[in-house]
């Protein structure tokens, strides 16, 4: 498997002058998804967790409900890259297929191509979840996640992704380059311990845009927190789909954006729905 890292050599210019030295950096790869045959998707990753990467992408995307659904995962290695050969069980792949053929279409008419827009304001299903938190439940989660980010502390340079849930602290935490890797790698690991996000709280290193709240939803994970803002879009989509969202979360504390019910300093019944 690829190393996530490479020591590079480089120059630091400082007041004091120009030295010469190495540095930790991040690997970033191509990364393919294909199902049953049909390319989907190409992502610029770090090439770590590509087996979490592979289920959880799959379900973020609606290409599957259930790992079940994918037969069989080949993990191979290219000079150029990495694929994640992938094949779905029936009738998955027949609907799979149809779906490629739906979307396929002229694309070099500006809007013409109105069912790809459709699919990118996509409204996830409602996050129905009761499950309430203490602000020092989520302060504490913050600071577990920061002190356990491995790629991130040799390199400064990657994302993480992590769920916290009372009772277990952090389930699982993923890295990667990307912020929209991180998570589907996060919804791959929870779903590989037979997890959804139900009765816990997403946490995240970068800022919220609407794509992580449709992840985070289909997963089902009722409380989102991120280090930056968010945008107006996934506010919206948030308070639409019934989400928590909290960002800009500093040693301080964090701004709540989209329905508060879920962070109360009085903890109410913990209760899964």
């Amino acid at each position: 498997m690829l190393d996530p890292t490479r020591r590079v050599a480089r120059t630091a210019w400082r007041a004091s002058g120009r030295a010469g030295g190495a540095r930790t950096i991040p690997e970033e790869t191509a990364v393919a998804f294909t199902y049953n045959g049909s390319s989907y998707a190409v992502m610029m990753a770090t090439p770590q967790d590509l087996e979490d990467f592979a289920l959880g992408f799959s379900l973020t995307e609606g290409i599957i409900t259930s790992p079940a659904e994918i037969e069989s995962l080949e993990i191979v290695e290219e000079s150029i890259g990495v694929e994640l050969r992938m094949r779905l069980t029936q009738p998955h792949a027949t609907a799979f297929r149809e779906r490629r053929r739906y979307l396929a279409g002229p694309t070099g008419c500006g809007l013409c191509g109105i069912e790809t827009l459709t699919e990118a304001m996509r409204m996830p299903t409602a996050v129905a979840d009761d499950s309430t938190f203490a602000p020092k439940e989520i302060m504490a989660a913050l600071d577990a996640l920061h002190g356990l980010q491995a790629i991130n502390q040799m390199t400064h340079a990657v994302h993480g992704a992590a769920f916290y849930r009372r009772g277990d602290g952090l389930l699982a935490l993923r890295e990667d380059v990307g912020r929209h890797n991180a998570l589907d790698k996060l919804a791959g690991a929870l779903a590989r311990k037979g997890m959804r996000g139900r009765g816990g709280v997403g946490i995240l290193t970068s800022r919220l845009s609407v794509e992580l709240v449709q992840k985070a939803a289909m997963i089902r994970i009722p409380v989102l927190v991120a280090v930056s803002a968010p945008t107006a879009l996934a506010v919206r989509t948030a308070e639409a789909c019934g989400i928590t969202l909290a960002a800009v979360a500093r040693n301080d504390g964090f701004e709540i954006f989209t329905n508060p019910q879920r962070i109360q300093e009085q903890q109410a019944a913990h209760v899964l729905v």
